[in-house]
C-alpha cells in the first residue's frame, strides 16, 4: 500500500466536512508522513509530553483520555481513521491528556512545520483544518451534555448513533452495520458508567430491538428509535451531504 492509499482516509474525512480542489488534495497528499504501528492499549503520546508532530489515525481506534488519582480512566473522545486528534498541538505543544490506542492501530506522524507550511500556502487547507478543530470542539460539547444531563440509556444511544454516523462519513459503515471494537469497560469509560451498568443498558437496547451486538459487530435495527432515545441530531458533526 502506497502513501496515497494510507492518506485516503484523511482526505475522505476532510472532504466529509469541507470541499477541496484537486491542488488542495495534492498538497495534502504531499505531506511527509512517517508510519508507525501500535499494539492495543498503549500510549501514542502521553500526558506531559512535548510534541513536534501531529498524529493521523490511519487504521484502528484511538482515544483521548485522562486518569484520575484512583486510577480510573475517563475517555474524552474517540478517533477513527482519517482523524487528526491532536491538531491543537500545533499551538499547545505540551500534552494535557494522553492519546492512546484501543485496538491495534496504524498512525501517521506529520511534522508540525510541514503542517504549518501547507496551511500558510493554502487558505482552503488552513480553513479545512480549522473547521476540523471546531467540529472536534462541538463533539466535546455534546459529550459534556451527555455525561452531565442524559440518562444512561440516552447517553449510550447517542454514543452509538454518533459512532455509526462518523464511520459512515469515511466509508467504514453503511449506516446500519459497523465494527465497534470496544469492550464494555471502554464504552463505560467514555460514558462515565461502570462496566456492570454499561452491560445492563446494552442489554436493554438489545431487548428493545434497537440494536444487535455480536462480538464487536454493531447492527442498528431501528435507527429512528435509537436516535429518539439518544436525542441524536447530527447537526453538530457538520457533515457535508
Amino acid at each position: 500500500m502506497n502513501k496515497s492509499d494510507h492518506l485516503a482516509a484523511f482526505l475522505r474525512k476532510l472532504e466529509s466536512i469541507t470541499e477541496l480542489s484537486a491542488p488542495e488534495r495534492q498538497a495534502l497528499l504531499d505531506l511527509p508522513v512517517s508510519l508507525k504501528r501500535f499494539e492495543a492499549n498503549v500510549d501514542i503520546v502521553s500526558e506531559g509530553e512535548i510534541t513536534l508532530q501531529c498524529c493521523l489515525v490511519l487504521e484502528g481506534l484511538v482515544c483521548r483520555y485522562k486518569l484520575v488519582n484512583s486510577g480510573e480512566r475517563q475517555i474524552m473522545s474517540l478517533h477513527i481513521p482519517g482523524d487528526v486528534p491532536d491538531l491543537h498541538s500545533l499551538h499547545i505543544e505540551k500534552m494535557d491528556h494522553s492519546l492512546g490506542t484501543l485496538t491495534p492501530a496504524l498512525v501517521g506522524f506529520i511534522p508540525h512545520e510541514a503542517v504549518r507550511r501547507v496551511t500558510r500556502s493554502s487558505y482552503k487547507v488552513s480553513e479545512a483544518f480549522w473547521r476540523e478543530a471546531l467540529i472536534d470542539a462541538a463533539i466535546f460539547r455534546e459529550w459534556m451534555v451527555g455525561i452531565g444531563r442524559r440518562s444512561a440509556p440516552s447517553r449510550l444511544a447517542h454514543f452509538l448513533c454518533e459512532f455509526v454516523t462518523k464511520m459512515e462519513a469515511v466509508g467504514l459503515s453503511n449506516g446500519v452495520i459497523c465494527d465497534l471494537p470496544m469492550t464494555q469497560t471502554e464504552i463505560g469509560d467514555a460514558l462515565g458508567l461502570s462496566t456492570v451498568h454499561t452491560n445492563k443498558k446494552l442489554r436493554e437496547l438489545r431487548a428493545a430491538k434497537l440494536i444487535e451486538l455480536r462480538g464487536r459487530r454493531l447492527k442498528v435495527l431501528d435507527w429512528e428509535g435509537l436516535c429518539d432515545l439518544g436525542e441524536f441530531d447530527p447537526t453538530y458533526l457538520h457533515l457535508r451531504k
